[in-house]
């Protein structure tokens, strides 16, 4: 042994050979810490890479809240042929495409592959090529190649699914799209987002074999990186559009928020009413703002596909950087009556930074300490359950609370 982990050290040309058969159908157990769920460790069939570092699938890296800024990983290699076959059957990542927790698939494709899939499969109106019939997908990649159709033009493509030929009103990517989908899975002819995947990886997991199943991800894995590169998606500060009806909005706004005011001075409302009644308008100035940013965004828009498609961000933040940052909270949690009324784009006051950084500074700190506190509640809770065994699915009492969970097959 210690000749031969002298040997591997050096690393001598023979030893590679040797490697390749000792661990051909050897799975090791991979474990990132903290394993908060069972799918924190999980069984892969090791493969021999150049480099020092530990490669692993992009759609297991949920499942291991994992990403690749330094996360470090433990091995594990089980030796006995019990521990081997345990590994196999119950903790191979292509067996754990199901959440343990709610049962929906945590192996879904997730940002960037989301992007291409959605870009892929988006279709617009006025594209290159639009109009024309193809008489199979082979012919239209080809017109494609050529420069002479865009990939979200509607076309007319002969498609043969499942032994059925069918002329149907599409475009050359949601073909490409459902091209590596199994044979016998329906068309999927809309834009594609997150949820969609994962409704789609849902029903892949129900309904076929897991081979096909794993085969299936690792080609919309594939898929989806190949065309997130080839859209060549980026942003600009440029992109970040700010409505141009925002400061009319603002005005109407300010008006009511002086007559709350004017009404307290006078004495014909409280404090506490002046307070409620500001909040309630500037809540509903930063809605509409924020409603007129939605609509303002054109759809082709870099930021408005990584938003709407799910693969980063949310409304939510659009809205701080392009519409209006709007009410903020104080240290003890109470709002702040006065909104700030700029955005990241135009930058803010000096007194809308400094009652920003309340809320930047409660965040951190309440971070630090509510993970102890989940983690400590989580331990409590598996030393009081850990004994609890479900045996059926429904055992007919009607003590406890009611609880809806979604079963499969069942929409949301």
């Amino acid at each position: 042994i210690k000749s031969a982990k002298r040997m591997v050290e050096r690393a001598r040309p023979v030893v590679w050979d040797v490697l390749e058969e000792v661990i051909a159908e050897h799975p090791v157990l991979l474990n990132r810490a903290p394993t908060l769920h069972r799918l924190g460790i999980q069984a892969f069939e090791p493969q021999l890479v150049e480099g020092k570092a530990i490669q692993i699938h992009p759609l297991v890296c949920t499942a291991f809240n994992a990403d690749f800024d330094g996360d470090q990983m433990a091995v594990h290699l089980p030796l006995s042929a019990e521990a081997q076959a345990e590994a196999r059957v119950l903790m191979l990542s292509s067996n754990n495409i199901l959440s343990p927790a709610s049962g929906r698939p945590i192996t879904s494709p997730t940002q960037d592959m989301v992007l291409g899939l959605y870009f892929l499969t988006s279709m617009r109106d006025k594209q290159l090529g639009e109009g024309r019939t193809f008489i199979s997908i082979a012919e239209a990649v080809m017109a494609f190649d050529q420069g002479t159709l865009s990939l979200q033009a509607k076309i007319k493509l002969r498609l043969d699914k499942s032994g059925k030929n069918e002329t149907r009103e599409t475009t050359l990517g949601r073909a490409l799209f459902n091209e590596v989908l199994p044979a016998d899975f329906p068309f999927v002819d809309y834009d594609v987002t997150k949820k969609h995947l994962a409704s789609i990886v849902d029903s892949l997991a129900e309904g076929y074999p897991k081979v096909v199943v794993a085969q299936t991800l690792d080609a919309l894995k594939s898929l989806g990186f190949y065309w997130a590169t080839r859209a060549g998606v980026t942003i600009s500060i440029e992109d970040v559009v700010t409505p141009t009806r925002k400061r009319e909005i603002l005005e109407g706004y300010e008006t009511k928020a002086d007559k709350v005011q004017s009404q307290y001075e006078n004495g014909l409302i409280t404090d506490d009413e002046r307070r409620q009644e500001l909040i309630e308008i500037w809540t509903q100035a930063t809605n509409e703002v924020a409603k007129e940013m939605e609509d303002n965004f054109p759809r082709t828009n870099p930021i408005w596909m990584m938003v709407f498609s799910g693969a980063r961000g949310n409304m939510m933040q659009v809205r701080q950087i392009a519409g209006m940052r709007g009410l903020v909270a104080n240290p003890k949690g109470e709002i702040i009556p006065r909104p700030i009324k700029s955005n990241f784009r135009e930058g803010l006051s000096v007194l809308e930074y400094f009652i920003s950084t309340h809320g930047a500074r409660k965040g951190l700190a309440d971070t630090a300490l509510r993970t102890a506190d989940s983690g400590y509640l989580t331990r409590r809770l598996c030393d009081v359950a850990q004994d609890v065994i479900i045996r059926e699915e429904d055992c007919q009492t009607d003590r406890g609370l009611m609880l809806r969970i979604a079963v499969a097959g069942e929409k949301g």
